[in-house]
């Protein structure tokens, strides 16, 4: 008799997950030049870009160009998802926001969301940021890396490092109000400019409030079926999701390998520290007291956008999967989650935020700085007000660091230190920024009565309660 049982897209995430970090490690100690060059390759690097040259790779075996054949396949298969998951975010961003605020009917219901969504935004950003220089320290991690390793560091990274710090030039405040009103919204569209999408989009929603219903209607039922349209395109990308994620994780862990993590080991363990402190302690603290959210409830339901985020280290590419994750499977109620999470993956960034309070101490020890309590008190102002201000600038975690640094005098080289571990590092905080933004949504929902309870998501999807509802869900495979 056939088996009816179906994996859960969450487990088929986690185990391309866990199979790309085990496959990156591999290749990262096994494989080396003299592999190559036993596979007639001379030039691994000419090899792998294409690039010809005379006398140089004239006779690679089969099994050279069957490996070239799976790299580049293999980077085909995690850019085409990622190229996937930035084609539908904006689309959704607009749909799903003017949808959202049109729905809620007056302006005073949208001010009194909007209120909520921002205030606890700043207030979780602000404790992150407190996280990260509480665990800082107490483990003092820039006390391990000693000063030939961080002079190593300057010097591998620190050309990289200067040419982020160049481009890192903070906006001016009013400039930055203004910015967030586009001269063209067809180019801001087509820019990915989020921070312009989502104020047009907003003034779009508000505007469908203030003339009569009945010709509002047309438009909204409009913009209602085109969510989900896009929901319907968000299906489609997924089901190369496990596959996608392993592409990407092995392609990162096979750069960068083992080494750099040995000599920053203590570094990113007080981060990726601060960062499960904030995901499993803090936030617990949110939905379950604020929203009455069950524990297994929340993670259960989320699970799939926070593998992706740490997949794609991308807070607004993960968007479509955040909205259909705590609609679908929380029960939170479109008018809210439709409003909160684009505004959430625009300028909610706790795991960034956090990122930036321990790298600020840990540089500061390694250059024998010591921060008074003012100067971290500085520096949890500075981060939380950093993150709304660069919301939607290109390299915002570099502006907002450098930004952090010079605020308390700390030497700006010092991030090359850290550039080597920032890619690793930047897809746990995103997955840390995702889970802040499904739990503020859950708090704005249940504040607004606006959440359904477990009995009604099993109903809803025709499911009992003791099963993943995932595969009669829209996320299915």
């Amino acid at each position: 008799m056939a088996s009816n049982f179906k994996l859960a897209l969450h487990w088929k995430i986690l185990i391309g997950l866990v199979l790309g970090i085990v496959v990156g490690l591999a290749i990262n100690t096994m494989w080396d030049t003299n592999t190559w060059n036993s596979m007639g390759v001379d030039n691994p690097s000419a090899w792998v870009e294409g690039t010809a040259i005379e006398g140089v790779n004239e006779h690679p075996s089969f099994i050279a160009h069957a490996t070239l054949f799976i790299r580049h396949l293999n980077s085909f298969i995690g850019d085409l998802f990622m190229r996937g998951l930035r084609f539908i975010a904006v689309p959704i961003v607009i749909f799903s926001l003017i949808v959202g605020a049109s729905s809620l009917n007056d302006l005073s219901k949208l001010s009194r969301i909007g209120g909520k969504t921002i205030g606890i935004y700043l207030v979780t950003t602000a404790v992150a940021i407190s996280v990260g220089l509480l665990f800082a320290n107490i483990v003092k991690p820039g006390n391990f890396v000693s000063e030939e390793t961080r002079d190593g560091f300057v010097a591998q990274f620190g050309d990289q490092a200067s040419a982020k710090i160049a481009k890192a030039t903070a906006p001016d405040v009013w400039d930055t109000v203004l910015n967030i009103i586009p001269k063209n919204p067809f180019n801001a569209i087509a820019q990915g400019n989020m921070l312009q999408v989502v104020f047009a989009s907003l003034l779009v929603g508000i505007a469908l409030t203030l003339i009569k219903r009945e010709k509002a209607k047309v438009v909204i039922e409009f913009f209602d079926a085109m969510t989900d349209v896009i929901i319907k395109v968000v299906e489609i990308v997924l089901m190369i999701a496990p596959y996608a994620v392993f592409a990407l994780i092995v392609d990162q862990i096979a750069e960068l390998g083992l080494d750099i993590l040995a000599s920053l080991a203590v570094y990113c363990m007080v981060v990726v520290g601060g960062l499960l402190t904030m995901m499993f302690v803090v936030y617990p603290i949110g939905f379950k007291l604020l929203a009455g959210l069950s524990y297994s409830r929340f993670f259960k339901a989320i699970s799939p956008a926070q593998l992706l985020a740490f997949s794609s280290a991308s807070s607004s590419a993960t968007l479509p999967v955040t909205m259909e994750c705590c609609e679908q499977r929380l029960g939170i109620k479109e008018e809210v989650s439709a409003f909160v999470l684009p505004i959430g993956a625009t300028i909610n960034m706790d795991g960034t935020a956090l990122y930036q309070g321990v790298a600020a101490v840990f540089i500061a020890q390694l250059y024998g700085i010591d921060l008074s309590v003012m100067d971290q008190l500085t520096i949890v102002l500075t981060a939380t007000l950093a993150s709304i201000g660069t919301a939607g600038v290109p390299g915002v975690g570099m502006i907002m660091l450098v930004i952090v640094l010079e605020s308390v005098g700390i030497p700006l080289e010092g991030i090359a230190v850290i550039l080597g571990v920032d890619r690793i590092l930047d897809m746990c905080r995103t997955s840390c920024n995702v889970t802040g933004d499904a739990m503020v949504c859950a708090v704005v929902a249940a504040s607004e009565g606006a959440i359904e309870t477990p009995e009604q998501v099993a109903t809803r999807l025709s499911r009992p309660m003791d099963e993943d509802p995932v595969d009669q869900g829209r996320l299915d495979e």
